[in-house]
């Protein structure tokens, strides 16, 4: 099965998701960062703090995939067939609907 990634200079849902789980866990992580650092629960300040820090992660992520031009992703195919087309023993052909 093949996928194709949105197109350079558009943004498409699964972009925008993987954003927003970009910014929880960079929330997350530097929360956990925080408490531990400090021995003690984060206040409201520092909440703050990784949430923006989470929100600068997701923007970063979005305008990357933004100016990224499209892939092709290919899932499904064994691992011996992605060898053989490696080592030239195999060939790919691609067939448009």
């Amino acid at each position: 099965m093949a996928t194709v990634t949105s197109k350079q200079f558009t943004i498409n849902w699964r972009d925008i998701v993987k954003g927003l789980i970009t910014a929880f866990l960079t929330a997350f992580v530097t929360s956990v960062y925080q408490w531990i650092s400090n021995g003690s629960f984060p206040t409201a300040d520092q909440f703050k703090t990784a949430g923006l820090i989470g929100l600068s992660a997701a923007m970063a992520y979005l305008i990357k995939n933004f100016f990224t031009p499209a892939e092709v992703v290919v899932t499904g195919v064994k691992n011996d067939t992605i060898n053989d087309i490696k080592d030239g023993q195999a060939d790919v052909k691609v067939i448009t609907k």
